[in-house]
């Protein structure tokens, strides 16, 4: 990829990465995505599931049935992203989070986070306590081995309870690493960043809105809600659109357990968490890819779950695949090949392109 490929896609996911999307709280990554869909033209609206859906027209129409070729197929980058949600708050401006989705307080670390408020955002700083302390406190415990948990750490305001009021911090109110500390950082190709899952799939699908005005088939590209929480926002568009298939965009966890590769050569998940994908599928992706001239590799995972996998295993889609990208501390300060990204969106453009 050219240094000026690197410098615009490194760009696009930096501006969504600044818009928070806590699970079910998406309204800012919405308006982005709502402005940058009708700047380019393309078909859009936003269902009453919080999804925002991109439709490309199709050489064959809906419902028709032509040799070797799917009916209308769904391409899905979820917009939400983990983080924290509010359980209490003290009368000294201390606030009790748990998680919401798979985060962990010790990924993060001390340091600025923002409460979402339904007035208006307040930040704070995530704290897990003072060291200098005996086992006369509980924070020693976590000197000593022990990781930090949600339970054992805590918001700090330094807000009166008519101030956190005011701004509508409540118990369920959404929390996320602060925009202070969240613009992504360049690693030489490498993008470093929170919320690259799944910041970079959505530029991936927006790169696609721009470049493919007409597919062989019919493409919805599925900005998908609340993922992280359980693929809500897929699974309701899938049961209400007869697809024929459903491709999901992810981030691909690097592991010693797993034989993946981290750089610039995406990934094809065979299996993870919720069970298989379809092989046929997956197969069609990687001769994409092959016409391409972009190499490939195939892996299965655990404890982890997609649009695809989650919508196939309850029965709303007959076929699912899951492309990805290598990405290093997933779900933590995640770092991924630009190339890598960037060849998904050349994998899927010619997969819907022919």
């Amino acid at each position: 990829m050219t240094s000026d490929r690197h410098s615009s896609l490194f760009n696009a996911i930096a501006d969504l990465v600044m818009c928070h999307s806590p699970s079910g709280v998406e309204q800012e990554v919405n308006r982005y995505l709502l402005d940058r869909l009708q700047t380019l033209g393309v078909e859009h609206w936003q269902d009453e599931a919080d999804n925002i859906i991109a439709r490309i027209p199709g050489d064959q129409a809906e419902g028709a049935t032509v040799p070797n070729r799917p009916g209308a197929i769904a391409i899905t980058a979820h917009k939400d992203e983990i983080g924290g949600i509010v359980k209490g708050l003290s009368p000294q401006g201390r606030v009790e989070v748990r998680k919401l989705g798979g985060s962990f307080p010790w990924v993060y670390g001390e340091g600025v986070v923002d409460l979402l408020g339904d007035h208006h955002t307040l930040s704070g700083i995530l704290s897990f306590g003072s060291r200098h302390v005996s086992h006369e406190s509980p924070q020693k415990a976590q000197q000593e081995g022990k990781a930090v948990q949600w339970e054992t750490a805590w918001v700090e305001t330094k807000s009166t309870p008519e101030t956190l009021a005011a701004a509508g911090i409540r118990p369920g109110t959404r929390m996320v690493v602060g925009k202070h500390r969240k613009r992504p950082f360049a690693l030489g190709d490498y993008i470093a960043s929170y919320t690259l899952d799944n910041k970079a799939s959505i530029a991936i699908l927006l790169a696609l809105a721009e470049r493919v005005q007409r597919a062989a088939v019919p493409v919805y590209l599925v900005f998908s809600a609340k993922e992280e929480v359980g693929a809500v926002g897929a699974l309701y568009f899938s049961q209400r659109h007869k697809l024929s298939e459903l491709i999901a965009l992810e981030i691909c966890p690097l592991s010693r357990e797993y034989p993946i590769q981290s750089g610039p050569i995406p990934v094809l998940l065979a299996e993870d968490g919720y069970g298989l994908y379809d092989e046929t599928l997956t197969q069609k992706l990687a001769q994409a890819a092959n016409q391409r001239q972009i190499p490939v590799q195939i892996a299965t995972i655990t404890s982890f779950g997609s649009d695809g996998s989650i919508a196939m295993k309850f029965g709303h889609v007959p076929r699912a695949a899951c492309l990805s990208f290598p990405t290093d501390n997933t779900h933590g300060y995640e770092i991924a090949h630009l190339s890598a990204i960037d060849r998904c969106i050349d994998i899927l453009e010619q997969y819907i392109s022919t």
